[in-house]
């Protein structure tokens, strides 16, 4: 049977082939969005096993959360920046949802988080949403659920504002941007939940922050914070 498989995986490859979102090669099994190579490669952080990693730390005196973590590194020219710009920018959503189930074997694996209610992936403003077609962190929650069994919610919260790309701004800049700029629009959704926030990428947490505040003013809310990558 394996064989027989192998057989139809060759012939599909042959006629319909398919290449590594990070370095192009054709050298990759059907079904899979990296080659053996790239998926080796990629810099786990391990900072869902443990309490006080840099991402909590980050939000030390701005915000109240109860775990957070990231799943890889970033850094320029990486694998995990290739494949993030294929989901975010070449409308690769098979590539975020491949990052989402990465992430969601470490959160799986790590019983700090047992205790989320629900997923919530971070709003996209409508004028973005239309722009690109869907939410690059819906994707990533999509590919989640799909080997972490929690459930997410998309409608709960709103980005009112539209703000442009936050890439070349200091980090005063991005605080002050991001100010004011989500809504919770569905408040009986969240009360006296635990939420998992879940999004791409974090720099500076300006953005999660700005989310994570309007979450926070709901009774009896607690907060998590994912993502598939941090650039610390």
């Amino acid at each position: 049977m394996s064989s027989i498989k192998n057989y139809i995986d060759d012939f599909l490859h042959l006629f319909f082939p398919h290449n590594c979102a990070a370095c192009s090669t054709d050298i990759i099994n059907t079904g899979d969005i990296l080659c053996a190579e790239c998926l080796s490669s990629l810099p786990e952080t391990g900072f869902f096993l443990h309490g006080n990693n840099p991402i909590e730390n980050m939000f030390y005196g701005r915000m109240k959360i109860e775990k957070a973590g990231s799943a890889f590194y970033f850094t320029k020219d990486s694998v995990i920046q290739n494949i993030i710009i294929q989901l975010k920018y070449k409308n690769n959503i098979a590539a975020g949802k491949f990052l989402g189930k990465l992430l969601g074997r470490q959160l799986a694996a790590c019983n700090r988080f047992d205790d989320i209610d629900i997923i919530i992936p971070m709003p996209l403003n409508e004028k973005k949403l239309f722009k690109r077609g869907y939410n690059q962190s819906a994707v990533i929650a999509d590919g989640i659920v799909s080997v972490w069994s929690k459930p997410v919610i998309t409608n709960a919260v709103e980005r009112i504002l539209f703000t442009e790309t936050q890439t070349h701004k200091t980090r005063i800049d991005r605080w002050q941007t991001m100010e004011n700029v989500f809504e919770v629009s569905q408040p009986e959704m969240l009360a006296g939940k635990h939420i998992l926030l879940v999004d791409d990428i974090v720099t500076t947490g300006a953005t999660f922050e700005a989310c994570g505040q309007a979450i926070l003013k709901m009774p009896g809310t607690s907060l998590s914070l994912a993502s598939v990558a941090c650039t610390i």
